[in-house]
């Protein structure tokens, strides 16, 4: 493979490793309040019923 293929390929991989990075690094941590977990258990409980009823 010529040295240009590698130049690209390196500076490929370079840029989906820089937006992962990124995407990590501005990513906001979703705080939730007790009553909210609470609710979002109960429909994870509904929809897994729903699911098993009707699979």
């Amino acid at each position: 493979m010529p040295w240009y293929a590698w130049l690209i390929l390196i500076v490929a991989i370079g840029a989906i490793v820089g937006a992962l990075m990124t995407l990590r690094e501005t990513a906001n941590k979703v705080e939730l309040t007790e009553e909210q977990r609470k609710r979002v258990a109960e429909r994870n409980a509904e929809m897994d019923a729903k699911e098993n009823k009707d699979g």
